[in-house]
């Protein structure tokens, strides 16, 4: 390849920082504006789309990008649309999602589509647990909590049914 037409390190950095605000952006639109709220106990009562553009964040642009968008577009939802107290454990609940739903596509040998499908159960995993827990730390109640679990699981399944079949197919693209 000749170096007149070999990326720079700036055009490098640039097209990183372009991808990340691009999904950060992403994740936030989609947290905000393609959700459905339900009516059950706990905070699981919302079912955002959010998760979509973080697990294409995550499985073509790895687990870095995925991290970036997961923290900071999940966060940042949480920052402007009211939900402020629960920005900090988004942050790092959303942000472990993406960093290691990436790092599952990056290294795990294997047919994509069960690499996936394991990383967005890990995803999933990591999602109730974490915010199981940020429940009982808010609210002080270990019972409450077990109502978001089901609007938690539907986010994650739904984004993973739709990301899945799409991932490697945008990852050639790319």
């Amino acid at each position: 390849m000749n170096a007149a037409f070999s990326p720079s390190k700036e055009t490098t950095k640039t097209k990183v920082l372009v991808v990340n605000a691009l999904f950060i952006a992403l994740t936030v639109v989609a947290t905000m504006f393609i959700n459905i709220r339900l009516p059950i106990m706990g905070n699981g009562g919302l079912i955002h789309m959010g998760n979509i553009p973080l697990f294409i964040a995550a499985f073509v642009y790895g687990r870095k990008t995925g991290a970036i968008a997961g923290a900071f577009g999940m966060g940042l939802f949480d920052v402007i649309s009211g939900w402020a107290l629960w920005a900090p454990f988004t942050f790092v609940i959303v942000g472990a999602m993406g960093y290691v739903a990436g790092l599952m596509a990056e290294k795990m040998p294997g047919k994509k589509v069960y690499v996936y499908s394991l990383a967005v159960l890990v995803a999933l995993v990591i999602k109730i647990v974490g915010y199981y827990f940020a429940e009982v730390v808010l609210y002080g109640n270990w019972i409450q909590p077990f109502g978001s679990i089901p609007g938690n699981m539907m986010q994650v399944v739904i984004a993973g049914l739709i990301v899945i079949p799409l991932a490697g197919r945008m990852k050639k693209l790319l």
